[in-house]
């Protein structure tokens, strides 16, 4: 089953926290067992599974800003001035997370979260949940 859910960003360079958003589609779809799949339609947005503490959230983005700062003479830059924001989203993050479910519930660790991160907003983002069931497991004997 394939759902497609908006997210819409307010800022240049933000992380939204879709974890709930996640365990509805997986409720919507009755999947008990299986795998969510979630994955990003942009070239300049990625995703994560980290804890969604502000500090932290905080030292992501200035991290990703030291190792790759905006104008730094990319080649790309000479089109459309985000030359940072593919690099950020390509060599930093993952267009995809993979999370197990069980009994209905995505399985994550007490403080993991999925997090989205735009890194040339604001804009109407886009993300895809593929919900992959797996076979009720086999009774024990």
């Amino acid at each position: 089953m394939l759902f497609e859910v908006e997210i819409p960003t307010r800022e240049r360079f933000q992380i939204v926290d879709v974890t709930d958003r996640i365990q509805e589609i997986v409720w919507k779809g009755k999947m008990r067992h299986g795998l969510a799949v979630v994955y990003t339609k942009h070239t300049t947005t990625g995703l994560l599974i980290n804890e969604p503490e502000e500090g932290l959230l905080q030292d992501f983005k200035a991290k990703m800003k030291e190792l790759i700062p905006k104008g730094a003479g990319y080649l790309h830059d000479r089109i459309d001035s985000n030359a940072h924001s593919h690099l950020r989203a390509g060599l930093l993050l993952n267009p995809e997370v993979v999370i197990p479910v069980d009994q209905g519930e995505l399985q994550l660790g007490t403080w993991q979260r999925v997090l989205f991160v735009e890194l040339d907003g604001p804009r109407h983002r886009r993300v895809i949940i593929m919900l992959c069931p797996c076979s009720e497991y086999p009774e024990e004997e």
